[in-house]
């Protein structure tokens, strides 16, 4: 691996001489490939691809500017994002990673629900991004609703059958896709700038215990679906929902609403990886239809 073209990127957007002396790589992505370059007094952690996938870099640096302008939790400092003519690069500062512990779990509770307070103008983005390595459509929407019948479960939903996933997982996705008002009745989600993709590993903790979160999929939405997702693959300690809960409460419909949230993912994982998670989505969708149909929207 050559890293002049790379090192030269980081010394023009630092303006300060960067003397690699070993690149280590990293374990824990299974989409980029990931490093850390060390200097004698300085390090940086680099994500690389193909060339072809710059426009992913380029969103996910957008999707950390964005969060780091919130000013609530830290963020890795984005230092510039490019390709060579091997690989699209995006290089961030190097944190020291930890596993969280109850107090930092307890401070990313707070500081997630200081982040969704900050509300927002529409549901969507400025731009479309990824979800893993899938494309993440990100139209700009005032009803939450419309929106995610169309631009997130109706999106799986149509690339799971162009992979073949036709038959009872479209017939249940259809019906529920053509009515959500069940879930929402008494509920007016507000446009937050939401994380995207929040599941343990993309949290950790730096040295001095703080919270850090990365590899966003940002948009606007509502805050549930953050949460939603904590809970997905094993959850987070009681000590992060206790500081949520107790800076902005959730609705009590939450309960209700979060496998909907975790259907979108569900899909997503059924496209990428595969058959093992037909089941889950149709269970889902199953657990959705029977406790909410349509007829019991109140009136």
């Amino acid at each position: 691996m050559n890293w002049q073209s790379i090192v030269h990127s980081i010394e023009s957007a630092t303006q300060q001489p960067f003397n690699l002396l070993k690149a280590k790589p990293l374990a824990g992505g299974d989409i980029n490939t990931a490093y850390q370059l060390l200097a004698k007094e300085r390090s940086f952690f680099v994500k690389l691809n193909t060339p072809e996938q710059l426009a992913m870099f380029e969103a996910e640096a957008a999707g950390l500017q964005a969060l780091t302008q919130t000013q609530t939790i830290r963020i890795p400092k984005l230092i510039v994002c490019g390709k060579t003519i091997d690989h699209a690069f995006l290089v961030l500062e190097y944190i020291a990673m930890n596993n969280l512990d109850s107090r930092s779990e307890q401070l990313l509770g707070r500081q997630l629900a200081q982040l969704h307070l900050q509300k927002q103008d529409y549901f969507g983005w400025h731009r479309d991004n990824t979800i893993g390595s899938t494309t993440q459509i990100n139209g700009q929407y005032h009803d939450w609703l419309t929106f995610w019948q169309e631009q997130r479960l109706g999106h799986q939903l149509t690339l799971a059958a162009s992979q073949g996933y036709g038959g009872r997982l479209q017939t249940l996705g259809e019906k529920l896709c053509a009515d959500l008002k069940p879930l929402f009745f008494g509920y007016q989600p507000q446009p937050a700038l939401v994380h995207g993709d929040l599941w343990g590993g993309n949290v950790a903790a730096d040295e001095q215990g703080n919270p850090v979160i990365y590899d966003p999929a940002c948009y606007f939405g509502d805050r549930e679906t953050d949460l939603a997702m904590t809970e997905l693959f094993g959850g987070f300690g009681p000590a992060f929902y206790q500081a949520y809960q107790a800076v902005y409460p959730l609705d009590p419909g939450y309960a209700r609403r979060k496998t909907l949230y975790n259907l979108y993912h569900i899909l997503n994982h059924l496209n990428l990886f595969g058959l093992s998670y037909l089941r889950q989505a149709e269970n889902m969708l199953d657990n959705l239809l029977r406790r909410f149909p349509a007829k019991n929207i109140p009136t």
